[in-house]
Parts: structure tokens; C-alpha cells; sequence
């Protein structure tokens, strides 16, 4: 489990603390099964596989369209990325986060915190501002899969225990 530097700069703080919830939301899909994963277990629908492909899409849509670069066409309407088709395998949807993460971090990596780029909405946003709202936008996420997956099967915390 990564920990957020004491005294690391700002952008490195940032990825550091985006990198622990986004490696939560991945170690809350192991040991489960596929049916467990796609679950509903909400009125909504929210299931935990679905809330993974969201937060890919939304990994390439904040960090790599705000700002001009380029992404791997997405095969679903971004409206609907929180739904999980029959079609769509576990494998799919985990190794499309991972190419969205890699993506997210390339540009990390390479723009600077004050960089600007404009949002799906409209809105003129820095890089940081980018970062500040992934981190809120996964910690909440991950925290929403905490509690999904205690009640699958009992497991809980936000990594794994030693």
C-alpha cells in the first residue's frame, strides 16, 4: 500500500494519494466471482465491475480529452459507463482501467499542475483542479465499493491486510 509522502511536492502528493484509491478499487475485485462482481446491490443497479468502467472512462475523460490527448475509442456511451453488458468480461473491464490509468498518468507525468484545458462541460480547469477532483471522484468510489463488497461477502478496509 502506497502512503502520501510527508513531505513530497504537491503533484507528487496528489498522484501518490489518487494512486492508493485507484489500487483499492482494483484489490476490492479480487477473490470474487464474476456474478459477484456484476451484482447489483443497489436499487440503482451499482455493481462493483460497473463502477470500475466508469471510473476508466472517466480516467481517460478528465486527464486525457480536457487537455487535448488522444484516448482509445470507447466501445459504450459514456452516459451509460456504469453499466456492465453481457458482452463485456471482467478481463475487458479491468485491463481498460489499467490502459486508462496509464493514460491518466502519461499526461500527469507531463503537463504541468498550472496547465490548462477545457472540461466536457465547457469549463476552463487546471491539471490540479483535474487532479484534486480524480481524487475525490475515485476516494468516493472506492469508498461506495467498501461497503459493496462487505456486503458480498464480509471483506472490508481499503487494502489488503498483511
Amino acid at each position: 500500500m502506497k502512503h502520501v509522502p510527508f513531505t513530497g511536492d504537491e503533484k507528487e502528493s496528489l498522484q501518490v494519494s489518487l494512486d492508493r484509491h485507484r489500487d483499492a478499487v482494483l484489490w476490492k475485485l479480487e477473490g470474487l466471482d464474476d456474478e459477484q462482481l456484476r451484482r447489483p446491490m443497489a436499487p440503482s443497479g451499482t455493481n462493483l465491475l460497473g463502477l470500475v468502467k466508469h471510473l476508466a472512462s472517466v480516467e481517460y475523460g478528465w486527464f486525457c480529452t480536457t487537455f487535448g490527448r488522444e484516448t482509445e475509442p470507447l466501445w459504450f456511451d459514456p452516459e451509460e459507463d456504469m453499466v456492465v453488458a453481457a458482452g463485456e468480461s471482467t478481463a475487458d473491464i479491468v485491463e481498460l482501467y489499467g490502459r486508462a490509468r496509464a493514460a491518466a498518468d502519461r499526461a500527469i507525468a507531463e503537463l504541468d499542475l498550472d496547465t490548462l484545458g477545457t472540461s466536457w462541460s465547457g469549463n476552463t480547469v487546471s491539471m490540479r483542479w483535474v487532479l484534486i477532483h480524480m481524487l475525490e471522484d475515485t476516494a468516493r468510489h472506492a469508498g461506495h465499493m467498501d461497503i459493496l463488497r462487505e456486503l458480498i461477502d464480509g471483506a472490508s478496509g481499503d487494502h489488503p491486510r498483511a
